[in-house]
C-alpha cells in the first residue's frame, strides 16, 4: 500500500476489487452513507453480499428484537449477531474455504427536522482475518459535530469506510487501524470516544492502551475504564447522573486521597438536588499526569494506576482537559443534579490565580463563569500550615481586591464548601512522596495507603515496589524501557 493517505474512493474501490472480502453492510439511522461508498465506486459485487437498513422500530424490532434504545451498543451487537450468522448460515458452505467474511453495522443518530442534544453513533465490525478463522470484532462510538446534515452523513460514510478498509487491511496492527480511522477527517468533525477490539486477530491488544491512544492522537479527549478495568462510552455510564468528581495523580492513591473522597460524598449526598437520580463518583487523571519529562506517556505507569483505582473499586476517568472549567462543562454534557469536585487548597489556590487564565478571552471571569454555569460545587479538604501546625481552611484563604470579592460571593452561595478531617495529614506530607517512598523501598509508605491498595502494590509490583529493595537496580535494568505512547 502507498504511503499517502488514500481516499475514501481508493480505499472502497480497493476493497471491492478484493475477492477474499466478503459480507454484510446494515445501516439504521443516518442513512446508507458507508453502502453507498461501495456501489458509487464500482464493482461492489465482489464485496457486498447484502446491504439492507431497518429504519421503522417495528420492522426494526422484527428483525433484531426490541430494544429501549435504538442508537445504542446493544442494538449494534444485535445486528452484528444476526447479520453474521445469516451471513455464515447462508454462504460458508459455497465459498467459506476461501473467503474472509464480514459484517459492518452502525445506527446512527444524526441531524434532522427535530433538534437532537447530540448527534452520535455506534459503528461496529465482525470480521474474519483469514479464511475460516473465529470472528474478531471491532467497535467505536462516535460524535458528529458538523451543524449541517449533509456534513454529518459524510462524515459518517468516510469513517466507515475507514473503519472497513482498516480491518481488511490494518487489523495486524490495531495502532495503525486506529490512526487510519480519521483519514479524510479530522477531529472538528468527528470523535470517537471507544474503541473495543477483541477477537482472534486482537489477542496481544490491551483496549486500555487502545482507549489511551485515543487521547494521544486527537481523537478524544476523555475516556472512561468501568470497576473492572474495561473501557466505556462516557456518556452511557454518565447521562442523567449526579456526580462526584476528585482529580489526582493517584500513584498511588492515599488514605488522604480516600479521606478527601469520603467527606465529601457525605456532603454530596445531603444536598437535595441529587435526590431523583442516580449517583456516580469518579477519579480522574489528567494527561498532563502522566507525561514523562519527554512528553510521552508511560504506559506501564497508566495502566499500573488505572489496574489500582479500577480494582479498588472506582470508576477512572483519563482527560486532556487541564482547567476544571473545561472538565465541568464536559460532565454538565450528562449530568442531572449536582456535579462535586474534590480538592484541596493548593489546587483551590490555582484554581483562582488569573495567570493560568491568560489565553481565556474574557479571563478568570469568564472561567469562573463556564466551570460554575450548571449545579456545580467544590469540596475543599485543608491543609496544615507549616509555620504552626494549624489548619489552612476555605475560610482562611486570603484573595485579594476583586478575586476576593468574587471568591466570598461562591462561598456565600454554597458553591465552595470547606470539608472537615477527623485526622488532617501532617504539614510535610505530599502524596508524591509515597511513590519515592515505594521505590526507595522503605516500609514507611504502607501507612500513608489504604490497606487492599497496598496489598495490591505488593502482589502485582506496582509503582516500582520490590520485595528484594536491594535487587531493585538489576530488576529495573532487566526489565528494560516503559514503553512510552507519543
Amino acid at each position: 500500500m502507498p504511503n499517502r493517505i488514500l481516499t475514501s474512493h481508493e480505499k472502497a474501490l480497493e476493497t471491492n476489487l478484493d475477492q477474499k472480502i466478503y459480507g454484510t453492510i446494515a445501516e439504521i439511522g443516518g442513512g446508507q452513507e458507508v453502502a453507498r461508498w461501495f456501489f458509487t465506486v464500482g464493482g461492489a459485487a465482489g464485496t457486498v453480499a447484502k446491504s439492507m437498513s431497518a429504519y421503522d422500530m417495528t420492522f426494526s424490532d422484527a428483525i433484531y428484537g426490541p430494544t429501549e434504545r435504538y442508537v445504542s451498543r446493544d442494538r449494534l451487537v444485535a445486528m452484528l449477531d444476526h447479520e453474521y450468522d445469516l451471513l455464515l448460515e447462508r454462504l460458508s458452505q459455497k465459498r467459506g474455504d476461501e473467503t474472509r467474511f464480514f459484517v459492518f453495522a452502525d445506527t446512527v443518530a444524526i441531524r434532522g427536522f427535530q433538534p437532537r442534544s447530540e448527534c452520535h453513533g455506534w459503528l461496529g465490525v465482525r470480521f474474519q482475518h483469514e479464511p475460516l478463522a473465529k470472528p474478531s470484532e471491532v467497535i467505536l462510538h462516535i460524535r458528529l459535530l458538523d451543524k449541517e446534515r449533509v456534513r454529518q452523513q459524510e462524515a459518517l460514510g468516510i469513517v466507515g469506510v475507514n473503519l472497513l478498509y482498516s480491518i481488511c487491511y490494518l487489523w495486524a496492527d490495531p495502532y495503525r487501524l486506529l490512526e487510519s480511522l480519521l483519514d479524510n477527517l479530522d477531529s472538528a468533525r468527528l470523535e470517537i470516544d471507544l474503541v473495543c477490539a477483541r477477537g482472534p486477530a486482537f489477542e496481544q491488544c490491551d483496549n486500555r492502551l487502545l482507549n489511551l491512544h485515543l487521547i494521544v492522537l486527537g481523537m478524544s479527549r476523555v475516556i472512561l475504564f468501568d470497576p473492572t478495568g474495561q473501557p466505556r462510552q462516557p456518556g452511557e455510564l454518565l447521562r442523567r447522573k449526579s456526580m462526584l468528581i476528585e482529580r489526582g495523580e493517584f500513584a498511588p492513591v492515599t488514605r488522604m486521597h480516600m479521606d478527601m473522597l469520603q467527606l465529601a460524598r457525605e456532603k454530596f449526598l445531603q444536598d437535595p438536588s441529587i435526590e431523583r437520580f442516580a449517583k456516580i463518583e469518579l477519579l480522574e487523571i489528567t494527561t498532563k499526569n502522566l507525561l514523562l519529562p519527554d512528553g510521552k506517556i508511560n504506559s506501564r505507569d497508566f495502566l499500573q494506576r488505572v489496574d489500582l483505582l479500577c480494582t479498588i473499586g472506582y470508576h477512572v476517568l483519563i482527560s486532556n482537559y487541564a482547567e476544571f472549567y473545561e472538565i465541568s462543562a464536559y460532565l454538565a454534557r450528562y449530568a442531572e443534579g449536582l456535579v462535586g469536585v474534590v480538592l484541596g487548597i493548593p489546587l483551590l489556590e490555582q484554581l483562582f490565580s488569573e495567570r493560568y487564565y491568560s489565553y481565556v478571552e474574557g479571563g478568570i471571569l469568564e472561567a469562573m463563569g463556564r466551570l460554575f454555569k450548571k449545579n456545580v460545587k467544590l469540596y475543599v479538604y485543608p491543609t496544615r500550615k507549616r509555620s504552626d501546625g494549624g489548619l489552612r481552611t476555605v475560610e482562611q484563604l486570603a484573595l485579594e481586591g476583586p478575586l476576593g470579592h468574587l471568591y466570598a460571593y461562591l462561598q456565600e452561595t454554597g458553591r465552595i464548601e470547606t470539608l472537615s478531617p477527623r485526622n488532617p495529614p501532617d504539614a510535610s506530607f505530599s502524596p508524591r512522596q509515597v511513590g519515592a517512598l515505594i521505590r526507595s523501598g522503605d516500609p514507611a509508605w504502607e501507612s500513608y495507603v489504604p490497606v487492599r491498595a497496598a496489598q495490591l502494590i505488593r502482589e502485582k509490583g506496582l509503582f516500582g515496589y520490590e520485595k528484594n529493595p536491594l535487587g531493585a537496580a538489576a530488576s529495573q535494568a532487566s526489565k528494560g524501557e516503559p514503553t512510552t505512547l507519543t
